[in-house]
C-alpha cells in the first residue's frame, strides 16, 4: 500500500536499480541493484524511501521513515498555511462616511496590506445613489487618494453588486 505522501518505501519500489543517498551522513552511495540498496538499508536497520521516483535512475535516501514522513507532513502543513496569507481581504466603506471613519477602516487596510493579503474595497450605495455613477465615482476616488501608503491597483473601480468595487495590494 502507498501512503498519503506517496513515497514508495523498501519493497514498494519496483525499479530495478536506483541511486542511493544514506541521510544520516549525507553520502552518496551511487547506483545499486535494487535488493542491495534495500539489504544495506536493513543492515543500516532503516528504511529504502524513493523521494524521486521519475528520474532514471531512481533516487532513494536510506532513513528512518517515521522521521521522514514526520518532516514531509510538518512541511505541507507549513505550505498550506504560506498559501492562505494571500487571501482576499474586504473593505466595505459607505458614500457619505464621516472623514474619521475612513481614516479608521485605512489603517484596518494598511495591517491586511502589511499581512500580505489583497483588499477589496467596495463602496456601498443606498437608493438614489445607484443611480448617481459620476458621484460614486469620484468619492472612491477621493478614497483611495486618502491612503498614505503606496499600493497597486488590481481592478479599476467598477459597478457591480450594490455599488463600486475596486482592489488593491502591496
Amino acid at each position: 500500500m502507498i501512503n498519503k505522501l506517496n513515497f514508495k518505501i523498501n519493497n514498494q519500489i519496483t525499479a530495478p536499480e536506483v541511486r542511493v543517498v544514506v541521510d544520516e551522513t549525507g553520502e552518496a552511495l551511487g547506483v545499486m541493484p535494487i535488493q542491495e540498496a534495500l539489504q544495506k538499508a536493513r543492515n543500516m536497520g532503516l528504511d529504502l524511501v524513493e523521494i524521486a521516483p521519475t528520474i532514471k535512475p531512481p533516487v532513494a535516501k536510506i532513513v528512518s521513515y517515521d522521521k521522514f514522513r514526520y518532516k514531509k507532513e510538518k512541511e505541507l502543513k507549513k505550505q498550506i498555511v504560506n498559501q492562505k496569507t494571500g487571501g482576499m481581504k474586504q473593505i466595505r466603506i459607505g458614500a457619505k462616511e464621516a472623514r474619521h471613519d475612513l481614516e479608521t477602516k485605512i489603517r484596518k487596510i494598511e495591517e491586511f496590506i502589511n499581512d500580505g493579503h489583497k483588499i477589496e474595497i467596495t463602496l456601498v450605495l443606498r437608493g438614489r445613489e445607484k443611480y448617481n455613477r459620476d458621484w460614486a465615482q469620484y468619492k472612491i476616488n477621493e478614497f483611495l487618494q486618502i491612503i498614505p501608503f503606496p499600493y497597486k491597483v488590481l481592478a479599476q473601480p467598477k459597478f457591480g453588486g450594490r455599488g463600486l468595487i475596486t482592489q488593491i495590494s502591496k
